[in-house]
């Protein structure tokens, strides 16, 4: 049985009557509007289709505060990351609370938002509580300083999708809860990356399977720091490990169009809720789950899940996996008797190192259709 939807429903903010849409459209290109870049457009694409359920909309101050302070939502239901809207005083120039204003990206209307609340923020103090640092080495915090000084909040209703160059592997939570139901699917693990799969990957993956019914590999495409795998790279390295090294019936792979933060543990119980609006039961907790550099504890994300006894998703703490010479195959602590002399760790880095450098990489690190397929790009990392 799939999970139920986080806050117990699942949010439907899309506008589909035709009629009453070209209604709205025509009235929305009479308001104020506000431009959005990718990122915020992704965001209000996921309250609309349910992603981000319970929110209907941007953060209010209340809720933002909760959040910041306690990880909880004002009616105290688990919310880690701050979904807000960041606008420039002059943006809203004239615009009051309770107005209705448009949000366009790219130049064209994707949705509307009524106004309840604008109001200021400290950002310093937002990287403190969500990235536990205000260095400019961090992703997160470099971005966040660099965000707008007014932030609104308030319920959107969504007009139009943006566009998804991977358009046949985008599901929404209530298509993937119907798929799931049509598998006869009872346990649902879900599977966060933005990254080529290695050997490693395969094995916690494989591991988690042979207890649940069901995988869902969700992978992240959107804005990522530099030096991480470019979207194309991740989804077709996907597609020629999971045509050839799984059960067809046993996985369902799809994208979803959201920005990392780097916010570590918070961000990890994030990725959890969302997967949980999908109808996962389960959600795989790696090492260092959206991590970055060395701000974060390998582990350190499994002990903030311990706070949350009402997520209502299961968390699955699986150990790194390396390859051991003497077992013969890919491993973890728990299982493998021999000390490093035999272990080889898969690092990320070293694996970028060795794609930078064009080297063969050997087939107990990554698969020989995975290798092709990420040297088939001259440069298959974000610059």
């Amino acid at each position: 049985m799939v999970s139920r939807p986080h806050g117990y429903k699942l949010v439907d903010r899309v506008i589909e009557d035709p009629k009453r849409r070209e209604r709205i459209l025509e009235e929305a290109r009479e308001l104020m509007r506000i431009e959005l870049n990718e990122g915020l457009a992704a965001d209000v694409v996921n309250i609309a289709h349910g992603v981000y359920s319970p929110l209907e909309g941007f953060l209010v101050q209340e809720d933002y505060i909760h959040v910041l302070y306690d990880m909880r939502l004002s009616n105290d239901i688990p919310w880690t990351i701050p979904i807000v809207l960041d606008v420039d005083p002059e943006e809203i120039a004239g615009v009051k609370e309770g107005d209705y204003v448009a949000l366009s990206f790219r130049g064209r209307i994707i949705a509307i938002m009524r106004v309840e609340e604008i109001y200021g923020w400290d950002k310093k103090e937002y990287c403190e509580k969500v990235y536990k640092t205000c260095s400019i080495e961090h992703p997160g915090v470099f971005k966040t300083m660099r965000r707008k000084e007014l932030l609104i909040g308030g319920p959107i209703d969504l007009l139009n999708d943006i566009p998804e160059p991977f358009e046949k592997y985008r599901l929404w939570p209530k298509e993937t809860r119907v798929l799931f139901q049509a598998k006869g699917w009872r346990r649902i693990a879900g599977f966060q990356t933005r990254n080529v799969p290695h050997l490693g990957h395969e094995y916690v993956q494989k591991a988690t399977l042979t207890f649940v019914d069901g995988l869902f590999i969700n992978p992240l495409v959107g804005w990522k720091k530099p030096g991480d795998f470019k979207d194309e790279v991740i989804v077709k390295a996907y597609e020629v490990l999971i045509r050839n090294y799984y059960p067809r019936d046993s996985v369902v792979f799809s994208v979803l169009r959201m920005e990392m933060h780097y916010g570590g543990p918070r961000e990890a119980v994030h990725h959890a809720i969302v997967r949980k609006n999908f109808g996962c039961t389960h959600f795989i907790v790696g090492r260092d789950h959206a991590g970055v550099g060395n701000f974060y504890g390998p582990y350190e994300a499994w002990e903030l899940f311990k706070e949350f006894p009402d997520l209502e998703i299961t968390p699955l703490f699986i150990r790194e996996a390396f390859y051991c010479r003497k077992c013969g195959g890919m491993v973890n602590e728990k299982i493998c008797p021999h000390d490093e002399r035999y272990r080889y760790r898969i690092s990320g880095t070293k694996l970028r190192e060795m794609i930078r450098e064009r080297r063969s990489i050997p087939e107990y690190i990554i698969r020989p259709e995975v290798a092709e397929v990420v040297f088939s790009f001259d440069n298959p990392f974000v610059e």
